[in-house]
């Protein structure tokens, strides 16, 4: 059961308090009857709430995707920087989003928002080793062994030991696709950094077997299908 105020709030997309006018205004009926009792309990799988004529329908949970441009901070607020936060859309912000995990703030590509708790806890548990998949593209060339060194896992500068990860040169050999199942501080450009070489582009291409979609622009954001949310718990089950 949820208090009718926030199911107005969250399925009509407004603000908590304007949810409250809206009701004590006679502008919500639950099943068939005004209520105007804000902190009325309704069930969401079972009753009927329509506000202004409208049926309203809630989500407890949201789960989003997003193609994080660059310069934008993987955070909730910043009093001084845009944040992630900042570019979903009115229609889909509520209460209590944040982005699973973090991008560097040049990096751009897939991120996962939610209000999910456990769902994000689970996809950057470390034992879970959830694969994430980058483009890059270096300011030098690639050697082949360096495919062999990761596969074997690198030992960063400061004597941190990284699982294994895979390396594909692609035609332009300063470019590759990195897939990696951790997430240690600019890893990839520290594991790159080994091998005197710089990044000058990161994109994050796939996530726990979710794929960017190409028509998705940077800054753009979506809402998981329900094929899409089985994508990434299948891709958990996997590696448990």
């Amino acid at each position: 059961m949820e208090r009718l105020d926030k199911i107005v709030a969250v399925g009509g997309g407004v603000s908590r308090s304007d949810a409250r006018k809206l009701i004590l205004k006679g502008a919500v009926l639950v099943n068939g009857i005004t209520v105007r009792d804000i902190s009325n309990k309704v069930s969401p799988e079972n009753d009927e709430v329509i506000l202004n004529g409208n049926t309203i329908v809630y989500k407890k949970y949201l789960y989003l995707m997003m193609n994080k441009p660059k310069g934008v901070l993987t955070a909730t607020e910043d009093k001084n920087k845009q944040t992630v936060i900042d570019l979903i859309p009115n229609e889909l912000r509520r209460h209590g989003l944040f982005p699973v995990g973090r991008l560097d703030k040049d990096t751009t590509g897939l991120l996962i928002i939610t209000n999910d708790g456990d769902f994000a806890h689970n996809l950057l548990s470390p034992n879970k080793k959830i694969p994430k998949k980058y483009f890059a593209r270096l300011d030098g060339i690639i050697k082949q062994e360096i495919i062999e060194e990761f596969a074997k896992g690198v030992t960063l500068a400061d004597g941190t030991l990284l699982s294994p990860a895979n390396l594909e040169i692609l035609d332009d050999p300063s470019t590759a696709f990195v897939t990696i199942t951790e997430g240690k501080y600019h890893q990839i450009k520290r594991m790159f950094g080994l091998f005197n070489l710089g990044v000058n582009d990161l994109k994050r291409v796939s996530f726990a077997g979710l794929s960017l979609p190409q028509n998705l622009p940077e800054g753009g954001v979506c809402e998981l299908s329900v094929n899409e949310l089985k994508c990434i718990k299948n891709a958990k089950n996997r590696v448990e």
